[in-house]
């Protein structure tokens, strides 16, 4: 269960006094803890890995602001924060691995994008990021 390894990859940078990932893990644990007495049962997989991906979202969005500012500080700290984040993917899919799964599942030219966007997000949850997979779609259609 990823909550375990969340759990024991921040004990270790608790010990190894590592501020950004402890900081990184606790925000990640807390996410999954929440999501966990909401639902009132543990997680699957697929709900572990979209609340890993509404993390990377959130640090991509810090991470442009800080890119605007010219904060170079910043930028350091939320590309490590999306290296930590990252790691508990699975591996992510190439555009070409993308293609031909959409292309298998059906997704034709002069599809609608609502229509090929749901036949594509549960195929490729947590395989592959949001705007990749909307960037292949549009292609596709």
């Amino acid at each position: 269960m990823l909550k375990t390894e969340v759990f024991n990859q921040l004990k270790q940078a608790m010990r190894d006094k590592d501020v950004i990932a402890k900081g990184v893990l606790s925000l990640l644990k807390s996410g999954l803890d929440s999501a966990e007495k909401e639902k009132g049962g543990a997680l699957t997989p697929e709900e572990e890995i979209s609340i890993i991906n509404r993390e990377i979202k959130q640090t991509n969005q810090s991470l442009d602001g800080a890119k605007q500012a010219g904060r170079n500080d910043l930028v350091e700290k939320e590309e490590a924060k999306l290296d930590i984040l990252k790691s508990f993917l699975p591996k992510q899919l190439t555009e070409e691995e993308i293609i031909s799964l959409l292309t298998e599942a059906g997704i034709i030219k002069g599809m609608n994008m609502g229509e090929a966007m749901k036949i594509a997000k549960p195929i490729l949850t947590g395989k592959a990021d949001g705007a990749t997979i909307s960037k292949v779609v549009k292609s596709l259609i």
